[in-house]
């Protein structure tokens, strides 16, 4: 499935929850997190997502999703944008 693909079912409870999940960690409003698509970048673009910010984020996802981030599963790309955060996420949820 593409990023783009992924990112149209809107009902996805997935990409809900880490919208919500990325308001709460970063403090941002639910317009601006409703408006991030596959390729808005995370990562070095969101001021409010700094290297601090990273780890609460990862716990945040690990809490809500009952999913388990190892440390090295976590790298740039995966960071870098919403897509990217979001496909990972989604990985983990189907794996487990």
């Amino acid at each position: 499935m593409s990023r783009e693909t992924a990112l149209d079912n809107s009902s996805d409870a997935t990409d809900a929850s880490l919208r919500q999940i990325l308001q709460d960690v970063l403090g941002i409003s639910a317009e601006r997190a409703a408006a991030f698509d596959a390729d808005t970048g995370l990562f070095g673009h969101l001021p409010e997502l700094d290297s601090m910010a990273v780890a609460g984020l990862l716990t945040e996802i690990e809490d809500r999703l009952a999913i388990v981030i190892e440390d090295d599963e976590v790298d740039g790309e995966m960071l870098e944008t919403y897509g990217g955060l979001l496909d990972f996420v989604r990985a983990k949820c189907n794996a487990g």
